[in-house]
């Protein structure tokens, strides 16, 4: 069977499929590897993505999209409840788990977490939570957020000295944590890379698949995703939303954003 990791992993290195392809299309597999000699199929990767009731189910989805689709890499789906019960989302969604904090690899390629609003104020002040993050954090190669996920990192002291991102809403806020706030769809320092707002899990998780398994890969998940985005209404940021529609977002967000500033680093 073909799956999706299979796909966007390039299934013209797989030598079992090769013949088969070449037949069906007449294409030579060999040949088209050798346009992308920088393209890096195997690898070993052990990435732990974070999962908390209230999170936001597109800021998780669009990073593992990506992230799941390399080949040889372990996605492990960490709940921070202590089974292995579906996690609801913001919305509803459930999210399945695949191991809890106290079982989950201790040294990590990658940490993530990503946002929400009351569902991530309870995770960045849940002690268990933020000592799972701030350990793993300091063993991590990359320590990584989306969206509102930023305060997580906050909280747990791994922002500090560092440029990041987050949603709109609460990019001024990294200042508590001694981050420098900039508003960009992806910000890397060092090891520490965060997304902004939701879709910007897309870009993303692309910019970090290139980091680990180069361009070629990242270019693979993006087609396969037809991540070609055409907005049917303009307004995706603060600059260009229409004034009327951003007053009545930043109001309706107001409570969650105060509630945000008590947050402090643990």
């Amino acid at each position: 069977m073909i799956d999706r990791r299979t796909l966007i992993g390039g299934a013209v290195a797989t030598a079992a499929l090769m013949p088969a392809m070449a037949k069906a299309s007449g294409a030579d597999p060999k040949a088209i590897l050798e346009k992308l000699p920088e393209l890096r199929l195997t690898g070993n990767e052990q990435i732990a993505m974070l999962l908390y009731p209230g999170l936001t189910a597109l800021d998780f989805v669009g990073p593992y999209h990506f992230l799941a689709g390399m080949p040889g890499a372990k996605v492990h789906l960490v709940t921070n409840q202590p089974d292995l019960r579906p996690v609801p989302s913001d919305l509803g969604m459930a999210i399945q788990p695949t191991v809890t904090m106290a079982d989950c690899p201790a040294d990590l390629t990658v940490l993530f977490t990503p946002g929400g609003t009351s569902g991530t104020l309870a995770a960045a002040r849940d002690e268990n939570t933020i000592a799972f993050m701030r350990d793993r954090a300091s063993r991590a190669k990359f320590v990584t957020s989306v969206c509102t996920g930023s305060l997580i990192l906050g909280v747990a002291g791994v922002l500090q000295g560092k440029r990041a991102t987050s949603h709109w809403s609460v990019v001024p806020l990294l200042t508590q944590f001694g981050a420098k706030p900039e508003q960009r769809r992806v910000v890397r320092d060092g090891n520490v890379i965060t997304g902004a707002g939701v879709s910007a899990g897309m870009d993303f998780g692309a910019s970090l698949v290139a980091e680990l398994r180069g361009a070629p890969l990242a270019e693979a998940g993006t087609l396969m995703a037809e991540y070609a985005p055409e907005p049917p209404f303009p307004g995706g940021t603060l600059a260009t939303a229409r004034p009327e529609i951003a007053e009545l977002l930043t109001a309706s967000l107001e409570p969650f954003v105060k509630d945000a500033t008590s947050l402090r680093i643990r």
